[in-house]
């Protein structure tokens, strides 16, 4: 596989609360890469901090578990991440802090998405692009009830407002999904200051032309602030070369439980 992620504060605000995981190596102790992508909430006290703190707990937290499938071992990630984003806050004294995170884990010949909030998580596989997430987002919410048209989910006035996210509430009930890859295949994580100024189409025609991974973040990222983004722009690229059957989905250490680290 081949990594790349970029990102930027952007043409409007004034700091960069995004945080991007790019892999150089599968995570210590397992075969699994590991990239991932948080977007701190602008409204909220500290967002990047909240971003930086979502990634860094869910990736220890990865390497630390054992005897787990994936699957579960991405769950308990995202709501450790999210009591210590909570728990951070209430130390700092900042009221509340809250980010989006995206994760892909990728196993072998199988990709595994753990997402909360609007970034997204894009595959291009065999000239076709798939959007892997869901935006937990009133307009989100929205269009899966066909209130409005796709074509009015960036532009809604609404399009920030997040029904889910990390840091907001107790707890969290996060979407973890499974996808087959295969060699060719290209995974694009992005935050929604990159995707909500560049259509889907347009993606897909950048993630064809067959330039690197570096080249291709570079392109994204170039063409979101020369659309004059009004958000932070973030974004990892993933190049599958070649893949071989999915290894045991288990994690490392023993089981820890969350309502005590919560109270640690």
């Amino acid at each position: 596989m081949d990594f790349a992620g970029l990102s930027a504060t952007g043409p409007v605000r004034t700091e960069n609360q995004d945080a991007i995981l790019v892999p150089e190596t599968t995570l210590p102790g397992t075969p699994h890469f590991l990239a991932a992508l948080a977007d701190g909430m602008g409204g909220y006290a500290w967002g990047d901090v909240a971003s930086k703190l979502a990634i860094s707990v869910f990736q220890q937290t990865l390497i630390d578990l054992r005897g787990e499938t994936l699957e579960k071992s991405m769950r308990r990630a995202i709501e450790l991440a999210n009591l210590q984003v909570l728990k951070t806050g209430r130390e700092l004294e900042v009221g509340r802090m809250g980010t989006t995170l995206t994760c892909a884990c990728i196993a072998g010949d199988q990709l595994y998405i753990a997402h909360l909030g609007d970034s997204r998580a894009y595959l291009f596989h065999q000239d076709r692009l798939q959007c892997l997430t869901n935006d937990h987002t009133l307009v989100g919410d929205m269009l899966r009830a066909r209130v409005i048209g796709p074509d009015k989910v960036r532009t809604h006035e609404q399009r920030s407002i997040l029904t889910k996210a990390v840091g907001l509430e107790i707890f969290v009930n996060a979407d973890i999904s499974r996808h087959k890859l295969a060699a060719g295949d290209r995974l694009i994580l992005c935050s929604d200051g990159l995707w909500s100024v560049i259509e889907d189409h347009e993606i897909a025609q950048l993630a064809s032309a067959g330039q690197s991974t570096q080249a291709l973040a570079q392109d994204l990222l170039d063409l979101s602030l020369s659309r004059a983004s009004d958000d932070n722009c973030s974004v990892v690229v993933a190049d599958i070369r070649m893949v071989r059957s999915n290894p045991a989905s288990t994690q490392q250490t023993t089981r820890r439980g969350w309502l005590g680290f919560f109270e640690r």
